[in-house]
């Protein structure tokens, strides 16, 4: 009985031996020696860059343009509209970028273990760029025990716009330090500086670091106290060699859509009436536009027959309710845009310059006067478009800058010229509207008499119940969860 149990044993054992020798001979066949064995940084950047640029792209167009003036939709029968001043609940930009962030948890340790330094510091300033998003847009979110899920914590609590800055600033610091300007990126796959073709770019990626960094130094400015801004803008602008900043339209921080599988400009399938037919620019974005016949016009929109002369025509934001304009009556976006490889934005030359400007007005050391960063970010503006810049544009009347205006008025003309040059720049015309006043919008005439301009976005509805106790946390916090609470930063 032994001897006939261990023969079955020994069959066994010898089948599988063979089963495995032969599962090993298929598995060897079938390894593709054209793709990586494991995840590299490389492999994760690109593709990650691409979705953090895309996932902000609709809103840019369909949000921010819309609560901003740039344009408003041809026919609207919603009282609860973001033309008329009313944000319902979202969540396209908080689940698309919780998910991309859980990306760049994975970026960074995996470049912690192979010990690369330049994609940690990367993966740090792609995180504070979203966390920052985030957090301008909905005021108090989960940071410090998000994308814990690993850990156990799927319910992870809110922490206070203060505290998320706080983060955020760090982190930019700490990539400053972590960058090797002498080395490139080992594993590839950066899409929007090719860091991989030269270590010469990895100086981009610290300018871009700073440049975000100083942005965010501004949004929080009249908080200065609570966070040391004023110390750490000057900390800044006195250092530029630890502390570099863009210096010309190189250095700008766009995704240029390739046109090649994937990586297409995400409007490039959208149909005529999602793209253009359903929406018109308006009066208000039009007028400086036409008033000063600025050459980027000729990219943004279509012009339209008006007696026999093409012109650029906007309508009202804001109408009544019932109110609907005829198809192709008014200008709207061009075709070019679609497929243009410079949509994706993220921060460009133009803003720093603008950023440099009103430090300078505010009596910071910026290297300029107001001016000289005024006119330089205006140059930028139509060198990042591929527009030609007329000669006498920077002295047109609407145009040149008046040093001899108030404080107000100038940095009115600032932030006026600074909302052009945010064209599809996600929210940040929106934010920076909030923080400064500025552009004064026209309350349209369809707008109820008791709205006033929102100042957030209300939290997902899903996390009522995905998260409901922390979110009551949040919502008592911060007053209440309408689109008319005012975040930490936002004092205007």
């Amino acid at each position: 009985m032994k001897i006939r149990n261990l023969g079955i044993l020994g069959l066994f054992t010898g089948m599988l031996t063979l089963l495995v020798s032969c599962e090993k001979q298929f598995n060897d066949l079938n390894l593709d020696p054209n793709r990586p064995k494991e995840a590299t940084p490389g492999v994760l950047l690109g593709q990650l860059q691409y979705r953090i640029v895309n996932a902000k792209m609709s809103d840019a167009k369909n949000f921010t343009h819309e609560i901003m003036q740039v344009h408003a939709p041809r026919a609207s029968t919603s009282l609860n509209s973001v033309m008329r001043w009313f944000i319902a609940p979202r969540d396209g930009i908080w689940t698309n970028y919780y998910q991309c962030l859980l990306d760049v948890d994975d970026l960074y340790t995996i470049a912690d273990q192979l010990g690369e330094d330049n994609y940690k510091a990367i993966a740090l300033i792609l995180k504070a760029y979203m966390f920052t998003i985030l957090t301008d847009l909905y005021g108090d979110i989960p940071c410090s025990e998000a994308t814990k899920g690993e850990d156990g914590n799927f319910l992870p609590a809110f922490d206070t716009q203060k505290a998320v800055y706080e983060r955020v600033l760090a982190w930019f610091d700490e990539a400053n330090a972590l960058i090797h300007t002498d080395e490139a990126l080992l594993y590839g796959g950066d899409m929007i500086y090719y860091g991989h073709n030269s270590a010469a770019n990895m100086v981009k990626w610290k300018k871009l670091c700073n440049a975000l960094k100083l942005r965010s130094l501004l949004r929080i400015r009249e908080r200065d106290g609570e966070i040391d801004v004023t110390g750490q803008i000057n900390e800044m602008l006195a250092n530029p060699a630890q502390y570099p900043l863009f210096e010309s339209n190189e250095d700008e921080a766009i995704f240029r859509y390739t046109g090649v599988f994937p990586y297409y400009n995400p409007f490039y399938n959208a149909r005529t009436l999602d793209w253009r037919d359903g929406s018109y620019f308006t009066t208000f974005f039009l007028a400086k536009l036409n008033e000063t016949s600025d050459p980027r016009r000729t990219i943004w929109a279509r012009t339209v027959t008006d007696n026999g002369q093409q012109v650029y025509r906007g309508i009202e934001s804001g109408y009544p309710v019932g109110v609907e304009y005829d198809v192709d009556a008014n200008s709207n976006y061009t075709d070019i845009l679609k497929t243009l490889p410079q949509l994706g934005i993220i921060m460009s030359y133009a803003e720093v310059e603008f950023i440099k400007a009103e430090l300078a007005l505010r009596e910071f050391s910026s290297g300029g006067t107001p001016k000289e960063h005024y006119d330089k970010a205006i140059s930028a503006s139509m060198e990042q478009w591929d527009v030609a810049m007329p000669a006498d544009f920077l002295g047109r009347p609407g145009i040149v800058y008046d040093s001899d205006q108030s404080f107000e008025r100038q940095l009115e003309q600032i932030m006026l010229q600074k909302y052009y040059a945010s064209f599809f720049v996600d929210y940040q015309s929106w934010f920076e509207k909030r923080r400064t006043g500025y552009p004064v919008l026209q309350k349209g005439s369809g707008i109820p008499a008791d709205r006033v301009f929102p100042r957030r976005t209300p939290y997902p509805l899903y996390l009522q119940s995905l998260n409901a106790e922390n979110l009551a946390r949040a919502v008592e916090q911060m007053g209440g969860d309408d689109c008319y609470i005012r975040v930490w930063w936002d004092t205007e």
